[in-house]
């Protein structure tokens, strides 16, 4: 487990600095947008990776580990949307950063409790497989958002998201720790 909790706090590090050097650039130009979008913006990059594995190649200079860092930084933002709703206005740097570290710490969490559960069954899956879950809870997410948040026995919006980043940053882990296993 401690190779997980350090491979997994190297990958928090690597998104949170990709996260930060865009609300540089950007702001939080994100608020502006409802969970839905997110979820868009999300299934856009797993459609893309899932079409860079299909076919091997790319046309465009983001690989694979780029779109990975990209869901899981969608989904924490949705997150955040989903407890503060769509705004116009710019939020605050240091409180953005805190809502998104505390968001990023949750994500962990979970990850450490089901890998306690499921001994890190995860480092036998292949890549495609993490875009596929990713997938699939996206269209999950897609169905709950039609349904106006409801459901009937399943998890919410919020849990589908933090599954979404853990699965990126599994993909992530064996992206950039593939020797190390």
């Amino acid at each position: 487990m401690n190779n997980t909790d350090q491979q997994y706090n190297s990958i928090i590090e690597i998104c949170t600095d990709i996260f930060t050097k865009k609300m540089h650039d950007y702001g939080t130009a994100w608020r502006i947008l409802r969970p839905s979008s997110l979820t868009d913006q999300i299934y856009i990059k797993a459609q893309r990776i899932r079409s860079i594995e299909t076919k091997g190649t790319s046309k465009i200079e983001d690989d694979i580990r780029s779109e990975f860092i990209g869901i899981v930084n969608y989904a924490i933002m949705g997150i955040i949307q989903l407890e503060l709703g769509p705004s116009d206005e710019e939020m605050d740097r240091e409180a953005t950063l805190e809502l998104y570290t505390k968001y990023f710490n949750e994500a962990k969490e979970l990850m450490e409790a089901k890998n306690h559960d499921y001994d890190e069954a995860w480092r036998s899956m292949r890549v495609s497989s993490f875009t596929d879950l990713i997938l699939m809870k996206i269209n999950r997410t897609k169905q709950i958002e039609d349904n106006q948040g409801k459901t009937l026995i399943s998890e919410g919006i919020d849990a589908n998201y933090f599954d979404m980043i853990n699965y990126a940053v599994f993909g992530l882990i064996k992206i950039e720790f593939e020797n190390a296993q």
